[in-house]
């Protein structure tokens, strides 16, 4: 009778942990989708599982829904990372070489496609927690990804992102710190276009999928 209680109170328990979980995504889901549009500028941080710092960076990043994501670092590299919500290109200019991914395949490496979806089969890969300034997402069991949590930061009573904190599986943490951001303003959709330059190398790892 004992272990049949303990068991009724850990299956409430555990009943209600999940309801929270899934409340916690629901309402982050809520919070994006109201978020059509977003740009701003970014100030980088990476750091070791130590603390120290490894590098700074900046850039700017514009985010459209669905799946559209423009995000070009300027600092200490030039890169460019353009999805139009099918294809994603990466162009390293120091390397003269391009990289075309599918942007649905992402999901599996970095649940920062997250802001620009609501498809609730990527959804269901991951687990949503609510912290004290945001959200924390982190991969479920059993799902591949080089990224273990990813932290949301929204400013005061809004949708706009004050900042994000990424950790990968190797303990380093990139933090990326937004400033003159501005969201759902119209941006056309030439912005998620890339044309591949004359003359670089070309990855293309969406003919092997």
């Amino acid at each position: 009778m004992k272990f049949k209680s303990i068991a009724l109170v850990l299956g409430v328990t555990i009943g209600a942990m999940s309801q929270a979980v899934a409340s916690d995504a629901e309402a982050l889901k809520s919070k994006l989708k109201a978020l059509n549009t977003f740009q701003a500028d970014f100030k980088q941080q990476v750091k070791d599982e130590d603390g120290t710092l490894l590098q700074d960076g900046e850039g700017n990043i514009a985010l459209k829904y669905p799946s559209k994501i423009r995000w070009e670092q300027t600092a200490p590299d030039e890169t460019l990372l353009v999805s139009d919500g099918k294809k994603t290109f990466y162009f390293d200019s120091f390397a003269e070489q391009v990289t075309v991914m599918k942007t649905a395949g992402l999901i599996d490496t970095t649940p920062f496609v997250l802001l620009t979806t609501q498809d609730k089969s990527q959804w269901q890969k991951y687990s949503v927690e609510k912290t004290e300034v945001g959200y924390r997402v982190s991969p479920k069991q059993n799902v591949e990804s080089q990224v273990e949590l990813l932290d949301i930061v929204f400013k005061k009573q809004g949708i706009e992102i004050d900042s994000i904190r990424i950790k990968d599986a190797s303990g380093q943490t990139s933090t990326f710190k937004f400033a003159n951001s501005k969201t759902n303003l119209e941006l056309d959709d030439a912005s998620f276009t890339f044309k591949i330059p004359h003359g670089v190398v070309i990855d293309d790892q969406t003919e092997s999928d």
